[in-house]
């Protein structure tokens, strides 16, 4: 054999050995235990979705799914981490819909945002549900009604939190204000726990946000809905109107879904993808994600690809429509 040959050969054996070693390691997956990045603090509805979302997955993988908090930038920062984190199935995220929409507000400001949505790769949605006006038990409002009047009276007097600047908080706020022509100040936080925490301390006067963030407080007389964004009426709040039933013809759907960055081998993407609805099929995931207000609303990567492109093309010209906002 000539040694052109024998190169040509050794080349072929080396690189049948390097594929194997790959195929090994995407069927092996998974071999360590794997980080769920939940971009907010604790308390909100992705940390309320990931927690009870990741100890399944753990189960159904056989490894530790380990969630790790990681707020800031509205959850920019953590959605940025694992955007440009490695595609090997070892980092995951639990996200929610400002995962649309914080790229295009960073357009918007001029700023290189710092993912793009092509950065991901969707497995799973396991929840979506509309926002929640809720305010004080204490409140002079005792419905929307009255507390629509009262804000346009008092333009200056009135402050709603968010998890920050054009997140899953806001943007349902800005919304319901551009159809309702009213003002109130707007105080951000890192997440829905600190919002919540600061609206039952008295800083702020009212918020938008999932149930799972709220209902509890409500249940337990802290807090009262007024209104939510949806169509008809929660199963978790039976009593609280729509929006549009209240003449304001707004709606905005707070979804968590997991995904992992794309470039991801297929062989994990399938197994994550059937892991993922076995977690959403499990009754522990399902009585603590249904009793936090938030039932189970699962799609498969396929269909979820499907909803979150329009999701995020209708969040685009919502945050077109709204505009620069502090």
């Amino acid at each position: 054999m000539t040694m052109c040959c024998m190169k040509t050969v050794y080349s072929f054996l080396t690189l049948l050995c390097l594929l194997s070693q790959v195929t090994f390691a995407q069927t092996d997956w998974p071999s360590k235990p794997i980080t769920m990045i939940v971009p907010f603090p604790p308390g909100g509805v992705a940390d309320t979705v990931g927690r009870p979302v990741a100890e399944a997955l753990g189960r159904a993988l056989n490894q530790s799914v380990i969630v790790e908090n990681k707020a800031g930038a509205g959850g920019g920062i953590g959605m940025a981490q694992v955007a440009k984190s490695n595609a090997d199935g070892y980092t995951v995220l639990m996200s929610l819909s400002s995962l649309s929409i914080i790229p295009e507000a960073d357009k918007l400001f001029g700023r290189t945002p710092s993912f793009t949505l092509d950065q991901f790769k969707p497995i799973a949605r396991f929840t979506a549900d509309p926002t929640v006006l809720v305010v004080r038990a204490d409140a002079p409002w005792k419905n929307f009604a009255e507390f629509l009047a009262d804000i346009r009276t008092k333009p200056a007097a009135y402050s709603f939190g968010s998890s920050g600047n054009y997140g899953t908080m806001h943007v349902p706020m800005e919304m319901l204000k551009s159809e309702a022509k009213f003002h109130m100040l707007h105080v951000p936080y890192t997440g829905a726990g600190p919002a919540v925490v600061a609206l039952l301390g008295g800083q702020i006067d009212a918020l938008s946000t999932g149930p799972a963030s709220v209902v509890q407080q409500i249940k337990a007389g802290k807090l009262k809905a007024l209104a939510h964004w949806g169509e008809g009426r929660l199963a978790a709040l039976p009593d609280v109107p729509s929006l549009k039933e209240l003449g304001q013809p707004v709606e905005f759907a707070q979804w968590a879904g997991l995904f992992v960055p794309a470039g991801t081998p297929p062989a994990v993407i399938a197994k994550l993808r059937e892991a993922a609805k076995t977690a959403a099929n499990d009754p522990r995931v399902r009585q603590v994600i249904g009793g936090s207000g938030s039932p189970i609303q699962y799609l498969d990567a396929p269909e979820f690809q499907k909803y979150w492109d329009a999701d995020a093309a209708k969040m685009t010209q919502i945050v077109k429509l709204i505009g620069k906002v502090n």
